[in-house]
């Protein structure tokens, strides 16, 4: 398999394969870019059906984290990785162990955190062999502590985010009656859906997940859909909160949304749809603006944590798309291009 001409080689840095045969890690670390500090960024892991597989994943994702780290005015550069395995019956302390010794010998250029498959416990365990990783500290709330889990962030910078899309498209400030449909209820789309509903949104939600799907229902008081019918819903916003590459050509023409705001990462499934929300004049809010909640979190962890700073940062979502909105506007652009060059500008200077 050849790395470099790979469509998601974007010039990077570095690119780690990582092995160990005694505890049968296979992992792959990839630091995007470095110009404004150390790559930051989760380490996920999930049962690769290929090793290219695997490779194009870790490299979409590292490039991802150096425009979200750039667009949230942090100093961190864009990482990423990935351990190839089923989380649920072959992550085991010695392969978390062995994956922390490689850390370690990058010396500081990648810092790891939770994703997908790993947990705060597991990051925590392996703070044990090496300093380089994040989100491991409980965090003061308004009433106590919570865990170094980033997601109520992530859920919080996302909410805001709607806000500012509202606005931007709806020319309002309130959510009280705003139509909503999330796809996904997870931690941080139900985190989403409650807040939205405390706003006075009135939900629709699906989950893959029955039972989680079940319990958000009861919940939130919301109309459960199924997966396939979200897409179609005459509502405000689509909020997807799940699987990448969910604006497709098959899912965007089903649109009835004038605005898509979510979560999850990855939502377009190839560039031009972007382009495609633009023509139907739907307002996308790219996915690595509103949902960088999460890495502002982690990165007030490694500077010195304080609450009111932190919240005003992931408050300062709303001001980077009212950004990308106007701009977008103004160049008769797709937001998701605009967000690109802005970042650009801030972490190639």
């Amino acid at each position: 398999m050849a790395v470099f001409s790979l469509s998601d080689f974007a010039d990077h840095e570095q690119v780690v394969f990582c092995s160990d045969d005694k505890s049968g890690l296979k992992a792959i670390i990839a630091v995007h870019n470095s110009n404004l500090g150390p790559a930051l960024g989760g380490c996920r892991m999930w049962p690769y059906a290929s090793e290219e597989e695997a490779v194009r994943d870790v490299l979409r994702l590292s490039r991802g984290m150096t425009y979200k780290s750039a667009m949230a005015n942090l100093k961190l550069g864009g990482g990423k990785s990935v351990i190839i395995g089923n989380p649920r019956t072959e992550k085991t302390p010695a392969l978390l162990a062995a994956f922390a010794r490689a850390l370690e010998n990058l010396n500081g250029r990648y810092i790891a955190a939770e994703d997908s498959g790993t947990s705060v416990d597991d990051m925590k365990y392996m703070a044990q062999f090496t300093a380089h990783v994040s989100g491991i500290v409980d965090k003061p709330t308004d009433g106590g502590t919570r865990s170094g889990d980033p997601s109520p962030a992530t859920a919080y910078g996302t909410f805001v985010g709607i806000k500012a899309a509202v606005k931007a498209k709806l020319g309002r400030d309130s959510l009280d009656g705003l139509r909503v449909a999330v796809q996904g209820v997870g931690h941080v789309g139900l985190d989403l859906a409650q807040q939205l509903k405390e706003a006075g949104a009135k939900l629709w939600i699906t989950d893959i997940h029955r039972e989680s799907l079940a319990e958000a229902a009861k919940v939130l008081g919301a109309t459960v859909v199924a997966p396939e019918e979200i897409f179609g819903l005459d509502v405000d916003v689509f909020a997807p909160c799940a699987l990448g590459a969910i604006l497709n050509d098959q899912t965007v023409p089903q649109l009835k949304a004038s605005i898509v705001a979510g979560a999850s990462n990855n939502q377009l499934a190839e560039a031009r749809h972007g382009v495609e929300l633009m023509k139907r004049g739907i307002l996308y809010a790219p996915d690595y603006v509103i949902n960088a909640g999460g890495i502002i979190d982690v990165y007030h962890e490694r500077i010195g944590f304080d609450r009111a700073a932190l919240v005003g940062h992931v408050e300062g979502i709303y001001d980077n798309l009212m950004e990308v909105f106007e701009r977008a506007q103004k160049e008769a652009r797709p937001t998701g291009e605009v967000a690109d060059a802005i970042a650009e500008e801030r972490f190639m200077r």
